[in-house]
């Protein structure tokens, strides 16, 4: 199975994913990296079972500006309903100034997080994606995130306690709840394709988990139709 990942902007380094991903090759997952959006393609999207999107809408770290033009966009749409297999993990989910078609179809947008913090990451249903995989803990962002379709089907979620006043966004009404819990993954459909979005996986740590390795996995095998 061949795959793209697409990663590294100004927050997230393109290393994180790289080395997150890595493992994966050992399971028959062929991975080409893109790092610079420049160097993308969207004609070559067709060639790959799946695309792992990890990476907002800077061009590299060094490069803020907006690689997800409106070619992209409508590239992206059109390999997905043709059948192609969309995995957008944690900052893929960061929307940016005009990325509506491509926010519409990963279905959600990033909302806010408190300060890096122990985050549980449980499976709350049996889903394929879930597969094997049991609950874990890591030190990393507790995203929430902003649902924009009416489809999604959740399959797991992420529970944080309250944060205190080390926490980088005291105003935020989940701030100091008992705890909270938020969406951390979830399928959809749109046309023939599929889109799984997994929002741990701000800290490498996280990535190399041996739990969220198996979400990894499933999740690509899922969104390219296995």
């Amino acid at each position: 199975m061949r795959v793209l990942l697409l990663c590294d902007d100004y927050y997230h380094p393109g290393e994180i994913p790289i080395r997150g991903v890595e493992p994966l090759r050992a399971k028959g997952i062929t991975i080409d990296v893109i790092q610079n959006a420049e160097e993308f393609d969207p004609a070559t999207l067709p060639d790959y079972a799946a695309v792992i999107m990890s990476k907002c809408d800077h061009t590299t770290k060094q490069n803020e500006d907006s690689w997800k033009t409106e070619v992209i966009q409508d590239a992206f749409v059109e390999y997905v309903e043709k059948g192609g297999g969309l995995l957008v993990t944690h900052s893929g989910t960061i929307i940016g100034k005009a990325t509506a078609k491509l926010d519409k179809l990963i279905g959600c947008k990033f909302a806010f997080h408190p300060a890096n913090c122990p985050v549980l990451v449980q499976p709350l249903k049996p889903h394929p994606v879930t597969n094997g995989a049991k609950g874990f803990w890591e030190t990393d962002e507790h995203y929430n995130i902003e649902i924009l379709a009416n489809d999604i089907d959740i399959f797991l979620a992420a529970y944080a306690g309250p944060q205190g006043e080390e926490g980088k966004y005291e105003t935020e009404p989940y701030f100091n709840n008992p705890g909270c819990i938020a969406p951390a993954g979830y399928v959809r459909t749109q046309g023939n394709g599929r889109v799984c979005v997994l929002t741990p996986g701000h800290i490498g740590e996280v990535w190399l988990n041996p739990q969220y390795q198996i979400l990894l996995e499933n999740a690509i095998r899922w969104c390219a139709g296995g």
